[in-house]
């Protein structure tokens, strides 16, 4: 009697696959990728079927590169949860369509994805274990950096603009190069105006990315707060936290000491400024930020905007003006938004969908994890 288990029942679904992918690259033409990695992924000329994985804001970034969700057969709940409470649901409708029963948490469920018939999947660069497990099942994994570029979140979402280029050459790079020019354009405008500002008067920074009764998180030197910070020309005052990603986990009394005059909360908690200035679950009065109120949730549009996304752009000028209200008065954050968009992506946003991304509400956050 021949006994298979699940694993092997698996891998053999999976060398059959292989097989068949091997003929049909035989009889069609492929092209190579590199991905953040340095990996060189053989991909077939035309690509229909992709499957974003647990590099969770690079699905929104893929839909609206891509002008739709026609080829997304995948994406993590995660980023789903995004879509649904943002603005990407609203301009894509069909994307709450797009299947998410493949992965658990971080976990991917490889004979699940199979069924998706995925040409090609994006996957987190740092997750050794899930690039190694959909090899073996041969398929075709692009590996994804967030961190690659040492938080950067402009140079992060230029990179994954310039690597959907590669993936889906049709556009010859036009949305790359359009991405690239209009994003330098905006740090251009923001540092010609803060960098004569001394760094004594420059905005003592928060941020919180996630927030409750037993737990603050905050953003150190290595995670995505301070790029925010040294963009606009603001101090974070957790500068000194070398935890890595979403490890810098604080106390009342540090953020006592610091006593910031701004604080950002994240999409990644469904914490509200009137959380703060109610005392919900600690007391925020002693806190001059709190006191003079200057506490905003940060913008969610395609994506959470605290990480690299379509939105990065916008969100960095929305950061410039929080902080520097006079100098910036002459931007109208909400055109801003209506013309990137329009002009970069061809996406026209009415005026309710301008609001929504820059006044969330409290059923957009969320505590879940972010992809490493």
């Amino acid at each position: 009697m021949l006994l298979m288990t699940r694993r092997d029942t698996l891998k053999a679904g999976a060398v059959g696959l292989g097989a068949l992918a091997a003929r049909g690259a035989a009889a069609e033409p492929t092209r190579v990728v590199t991905d953040h990695l340095g990996r060189r992924v053989t991909l077939p000329l035309r690509i229909d079927r992709v499957v974003v994985a647990d590099i969770y804001p690079f699905a929104s970034v893929a839909a609206i590169f891509l002008g739709g969700c026609g080829k997304l057969a995948g994406m993590s709940p995660v980023s789903m949860s995004a879509a649904r409470h943002g603005i990407l649901s609203r301009i894509y409708p069909d994307i709450l369509k797009v299947r998410t029963d493949f992965m658990t948490g971080d976990t991917v469920n490889v004979e699940v994805l199979l069924r998706l018939r995925p040409q090609v999947v994006f996957a987190n660069a740092s997750n050794p274990k899930t690039l190694a497990e959909l090899e073996a099942a041969h398929i075709p994994v692009i590996a994804v950096s967030a961190t690659k570029w040492n938080y950067s979140v402009i140079k992060t979402f230029d990179e994954w603009v310039m690597l959907l280029s590669q993936v889906f050459p049709e556009d010859s790079g036009a949305k790359a190069k359009a991405v690239h020019g209009y994003s330098a354009s905006v740090v251009s405008r923001i540092r010609s105006r803060v960098s004569r500002i001394p760094q004594p008067k420059r905005p003592k920074t928060l941020f919180l990315f996630q927030y409750g009764k037993d737990r603050i998180v905050t953003s150190g030197s290595h995670f995505f707060g301070q790029y925010w910070c040294d963009a606009v020309g603001a101090r974070n005052v957790a500068s000194s936290i070398r935890a890595q990603n979403q490890n810098a986990v604080i106390t009342m009394e540090q953020v006592y000491a610091w006593d910031p005059d701004l604080i950002f909360i994240t999409n990644f908690t469904p914490a509200e400024p009137q959380d703060l200035y109610r005392n919900a679950y600690h007391d925020w009065k002693p806190v001059k930020a709190v006191r003079e109120k200057q506490v905003f949730k940060m913008p969610l549009g395609t994506y959470r905007t605290f990480t690299p996304s379509a939105d990065t752009p916008v969100t960095i000028l929305w950061l410039a003006k929080c902080a520097y209200p006079t100098l910036f008065s002459d931007i109208n954050i909400e055109r801003e938004a209506e013309n990137y968009y329009s002009k970069l992506f061809g996406i026209h946003l009415s005026e309710a969908e301008i609001r929504l991304i820059f006044d969330p509400g409290r059923g957009t956050g969320t505590a879940l994890k972010l992809a490493r």
